[in-house]
């Protein structure tokens, strides 16, 4: 058999087999590696159904956006309001902003929070925790293209 074709189907699948161990992992085996522009922060993923649908929706590519303390982009994935949806985030939060499908990650201060809170545009599903200072996230520019990732351990 030809090379090529050999190659093709160990391609297909070794990632046939990468998408079955993801989508075998326990809630608390599920990290994330998020790349925006040179900066990188690690996050646990958190036992809820948005949190699921990012899974399963690996590896995701974007731009990033800022505003005011927080950078956002937009995804593929869609999820409704889940009952834990919060207006208020803390620093370390990964929240899913449905009405617009985006992913917000507050670091600081937004246009819109009052003084010592870190509020969203919306009230957002919290669906991962930064394992790493998101503190970084202010070196991000906007247009700086951003991926999400399974964390290698």
């Amino acid at each position: 058999m030809p090379t090529n074709i050999l190659r093709e189907r160990n391609r297909n699948v070794s990632a046939d087999n990468a998408l079955q161990r993801r989508r075998a992992a326990k809630p608390q085996d599920r990290r994330i590696l998020i790349c925006a522009g040179s900066v990188k922060i690690r996050a646990q993923l958190l036992d809820t159904p948005t949190a699921d649908r990012f899974w399963q929706a690996l590896p995701l590519h974007s731009t990033a956006e800022t505003w005011g303390q927080a950078i956002h982009f937009e995804t593929p994935v869609e999820s409704g309001r889940e009952r834990n949806a919060r207006l208020l985030a803390e620093s370390g939060d990964i929240v899913f902003w449905v009405e617009d499908d985006r992913v917000v990650i507050a670091f600081g201060p937004t246009p819109i929070s009052r003084p010592g809170e870190l509020r969203l545009p919306r009230p957002c599903n919290l669906w991962a925790r930064a394992l790493d200072d998101v503190r970084v996230l202010k070196a991000v520019r906007p247009g700086e293209k951003v991926s999400v990732t399974p964390a290698e351990d």
